[in-house]
């Protein structure tokens, strides 16, 4: 049996500790040298790189749809502070820097999350979604991704058909981030928008864009180990030029985590060695 931790044995020291870890996590960014970006316009820049969009409410989830409407609320008040957000060049977009006081006006709601393992509500629940729709903007962009963490445990199936699998990020304010440096000689721009149903990223530019990028699963495989069902994906990215048509494919990492919801019965499950 896992030892149970500090926080797990006394709850009243959580506050506490999540204060710590906030004050040394944003402590390492002043002294990291990174410039982070923070200047948002309302005047959008002239080139679109990249649009995508991303169903809000999972009717999949399993859980009181109240908490699919809470992430809503939470999603519309961390975009307030990312909408119209410009990364110039040498700057780095840190999701956690950028949303740290997206609260300060209006709090957030209870939203699902992964605590100590299970599913539950959790005040500021569901940015996930938010940060899983921005790296996958990113990913279609000359934008550097220096930290990206991938979830350990998915405990809710997905919203939309068309998943690929290992391409998420997750986050955790003081532990975990998301962030990409602009290594190019041109600014770029995040714009975020909603519907009723939708919540809309777009990257846009100063200059045209140079490529266009395809994110595929080279391999995914799904293997039990033990009483646990382990996806097991490979992430590669391929890029074309758009001036010339050239194309090359690059790997871009390996993505392991643990499946925690009944997959569909035409899902092939292989016995792990």
């Amino acid at each position: 049996m896992a030892r149970k931790r500090m926080t797990e044995k006394f709850p009243w020291l959580l506050p506490i500790r999540q204060a710590q870890r906030k004050l040394f996590f944003y402590a390492g960014m002043y002294l990291d040298r990174n410039k982070y970006a923070q200047t948002q316009k309302s005047k959008h820049l002239p080139y679109e790189i990249f649009k995508t969009s991303s169903l809000m409410l999972n009717q999949n989830s399993g859980f009181d749809m109240k908490y699919q409407f809470n992430k809503v609320h939470n999603l519309k008040l961390a975009a307030k502070k990312i909408n119209g957000l410009l990364i110039r060049p040498g700057e780095v977009f840190s999701f956690c820097y950028a949303t740290r006081k997206a609260d300060q006006a209006e709090p957030y709601r209870d939203g699902l999350s992964l605590v100590n393992g299970e599913i539950a509500g959790e005040y500021g629940g569901g940015l996930c979604q938010f940060s899983n729709l921005l790296y996958w903007m990113f990913l279609h962009t000359q934008l550097t991704v220096i930290e990206r963490h991938g979830h350990e445990v998915e405990a809710i199936p997905p919203a939309e058909a068309d998943y690929l699998a290992g391409v998420d990020a997750t986050v955790a304010e003081g532990w975990l981030d998301l962030k990409v440096k602009n290594n190019t000689a041109h600014t770029y721009q995040i714009v975020i928008d909603f519907d009723a149903k939708n919540i809309y990223g777009t990257i846009l530019a100063d200059s045209k864009k140079c490529f266009d990028y395809e994110i595929y699963n080279q391999t995914l495989r799904y293997v039990r180990e033990g009483d646990k069902i382990i996806e097991k994906s490979v992430v590669n990215r391929r890029r074309t030029s758009s001036f010339t048509g050239q194309t090359e494919d690059e790997k871009l990492y390996d993505n392991t985590c643990i499946i925690d919801y009944p997959l569909p019965a035409n899902i092939e499950i292989t016995e792990g060695v």
